[in-house]
């Protein structure tokens, strides 16, 4: 079985003034775009001193609208820093990373399929 491994979303440092900051990043194909089975999907969470919530979204949808987004995996975390592996399974379409944040850096994340 061929698979990939891309970063999903790439470093983001907060200012360090405690508002809350929303990042949304782009849409990459999971296994449901190349017609997979399996539809196992692996992401590294690296982030330092971070605060906040990150969240893992999946769509079915092959020109996804913003209402098209679900969630299928979420962490949150209070000035943690570690290197963190979640494993989810779907035929998704699309995958993305959404994190809401006041503190911290998140190094990257990672999706393996």
């Amino acid at each position: 079985m061929p698979s990939s491994s891309q970063i999903i979303l790439s470093a983001n440092t907060h200012p360090g003034d405690s508002t809350s900051t929303t990042v949304t990043g782009e849409n990459f194909k999971g296994d449901g775009y190349y017609g997979r089975s399996d539809g196992i999907h692996t992401v590294q969470y690296d982030y330092t001193g971070f605060t906040g919530t990150i969240t893992i979204q999946a769509t079915l949808a092959t020109t996804p609208t913003d209402s098209d987004w679900f969630d299928v995996d979420v962490v949150t975390v209070s000035n943690q820093t570690e290197v963190k592996y979640a494993n989810f399974t779907g035929n998704f379409v699309y995958i993305r990373a959404k994190m809401v944040y006041t503190d911290g850096t998140l190094n990257s994340i990672r999706m393996n399929h």
